[in-house]
């Protein structure tokens, strides 16, 4: 068996451990661990190890994981998702479906302080769920909105995938974060016009709220300045060239602690709590990268990568058949794996593909950046699709009374709106690296 062939059934074997429902990062160490012992046997694969943990863990700017988890735990405490949410429904709830808009809005903002998808559904969830049963929204509505906005917490900066995605490809972090503002506000927008159209069409599906008075508005918006400021301190940090990202999270976590101090939310029991979450995720992502670093290591001695994108570039494919082909793989594989498993797997084999064609002249660091911002996109998609959808099960555990089928309806209108960004995104680079080219 040649070693492009082995590579492809170890894939598969790997596929089939997942549908099993293995755990993502130890289906990726056996199958990397039996292919490596194929193909060079048991000595070397033990001599890879003598280091491999080491020089995965000891990367410097890895740090940035626990400090952004540790971010979004403390901000769950601080009641910064209660003030924001507040603050978009005093502004546009008083609209037809204004409190679904305002709980993406509030998605959004908390997103920017939090870091994970997951965090962001379950926090935002808990706020806005009661408020949209209060006025009656639609059980498909109120579920797919909250679903669909929680996918904001890893699109819009800063983001923990995005961050992994600028390791494994030695990308500037900075650089990933800034080229993700465009597109991760263009998919706030994009939800937010999917309930406008859809409440058109079903107007009972989302009833508008009371009118607030100005003086209302006013001290909403005062009230998410916290929020407001922490944001600056982590992203403006950054790019005003106080902070490495590493140093913006730290200064971000410690921001995020004394208002949840200084509100009292957060005690001994609490402080334990989030240190302990934060311990059991960045656990998780760590055994994962080491998981996807074996089997990395395995699919290099095949040469499958390399052997691949020859192929593709003499294939006669035109590179926005092959980028679009790269996007169907993702939303199958996004339909039984989370975001960060299918980056972790797959960027070591589209990777090279991509950096060999010509995508509208862009050099390779435009072109890293472009196809990371397009990959983080189309696997946030697999957070709301069936049958997996792990924001939708975190949504229906709040809204025990929702079926799981009208959840998935509900969110049917957003992957409506995710398309239509996807397909911008491939064919106007500009939108991911305007940003990018205006700070160089």
């Amino acid at each position: 068996m040649t070693g492009v062939a082995l590579g492809a059934a170890m894939l598969a074997v790997l596929l089939v451990l997942l549908a099993i429902r293995i755990p993502i990062a130890i289906a990726m160490l056996v199958t990397g661990m039996a292919g490596y012992v194929i193909l060079a046997g048991w000595a070397p694969l033990l001599n890879y190890f003598k280091t491999a943990a080491y020089a995965r863990y000891s990367i410097y700017d890895l740090s940035v994981v626990p400090l952004f988890l540790l971010m979004g735990q403390f901000a769950s405490r601080g009641g910064l998702s209660r003030a924001l949410f507040g603050a978009a429904n005093a502004l546009i709830g008083h609209r037809r479906g204004g409190i679904a808009m305002a709980a993406i809005g509030a998605c959004a903002g908390f997103g920017a302080i939090c870091g994970s998808s997951l965090a962001t559904a379950a926090t935002m969830g808990q706020v806005a769920l009661p408020e949209l049963r209060r006025f009656n929204y639609s059980p498909a509505l109120a579920t797919g909105a909250l679903a669909a906005g929680g996918t904001l917490g890893i699109l819009i900066p800063p983001s923990i995938v995005l961050a992994i995605y600028a390791i494994l490809t030695q990308q500037n972090i900075a650089s990933m974060f800034i080229a993700a503002f465009v597109p991760g506000i263009l998919a706030a927008l994009g939800y937010m016009l999917a309930i406008a159209l859809y409440v058109r069409v079903f107007p009972e599906a989302g009833p508008a709220g009371p009118d607030t008075s100005a003086r209302e508005k006013l001290q909403a918006l005062i009230e998410v300045w916290p929020a407001l400021a922490i944001f600056l301190i982590v992203i403006g940090g950054i790019y005003g060239g106080i902070f490495t990202p590493t140093e913006a999270a730290a200064a971000g976590t410690l921001a995020t602690a004394a208002l949840a101090l200084f509100k009292r939310s957060l005690d001994w029991g609490g402080f334990s709590q989030c240190v302990l979450g934060t311990a059991e995720a960045t656990g998780m992502i760590f055994l994962i990268l080491l998981g996807a670093d074996v089997l990395n290591v395995f699919l290099a001695l095949t040469q499958m990568p390399a052997e691949l994108a020859g192929w593709v570039g003499k294939s006669g494919f035109s590179p926005l058949t092959v980028l679009w082909v790269m996007v169907a793989i993702y939303l199958v594989l996004g339909c039984i794996m989370d975001s960060l498993s299918m980056i972790l797997l797959t960027i070591p084999i589209f990777f090279p593909i991509v950096m060999g064609l010509d995508f509208f002249g862009l050099g390779a660091t435009e072109k890293a950046i472009w196809f990371g911002i397009i990959a983080l996109m189309v696997v946030e998609i697999g957070l709301i699709t069936p049958p997996v959808g792990m924001n939708v099960y975190i949504i229906n555990s709040l809204a025990k009374d929702v079926p799981m089928a009208v959840t998935f309806r509900g969110v049917t209108p957003f992957l409506m709106a995710d398309a239509v960004r996807i397909t911008l995104l491939l064919y106007l680079p500009i939108l991911s690296l305007y940003l990018v080219r205006l700070l160089a």
